[in-house]
């Protein structure tokens, strides 16, 4: 099998980094849909829907605009895209399985990462509108 090590032509490398967490997103949420399913305990429902749609998809998506449009996947906004979503993904998780598991105390944690989720995505677009400009 050969190894790919460039972006195909026209392609920037800038998002490859942002694909790569998603397929990880990805895996952690097929694993939580198959054990749920195994199972047949599907409490962690809403961990297994963020995890796919913030961390698989919508990071997967940012990373091929941002192959796509370097310009934009390298600007301070798209630094902070990354951060925001990064961090508060994981924490998220977590505090939502700690919640459904019945540890009401952890519900200022989950909002605080819920807001910094919020906040990642506002930052995207506004790095998209700011940035992405017509040729």
């Amino acid at each position: 099998m050969q190894q790919i090590t460039q972006p195909a032509p026209g392609f920037s490398s800038v998002g490859i980094i942002w694909i790569k967490l998603a397929i990880i997103y990805l895996m952690i949420g097929v694993g939580i849909g198959i054990a749920m399913g195994a199972s047949e305990n599907f409490t962690l429902r809403p961990v297994h829907a963020h995890i796919n749609l913030l961390g698989w998809a919508t990071m997967a998506l940012a990373g091929l605009i941002y192959s796509v449009f370097p310009q934009v996947g390298l600007s301070k906004l798209a630094k902070v895209h990354f951060w925001l979503n990064n961090i508060s993904l994981p924490v998220m998780a977590i505090a939502l399985t700690l919640l459904v598991n019945g540890h009401r105390e952890i519900v200022p944690v989950l909002a605080a990462s819920e807001i910094a989720a919020a906040l990642g995505i506002i930052v995207f677009a506004a790095n998209i509108f700011l940035n992405l400009k017509k040729a």
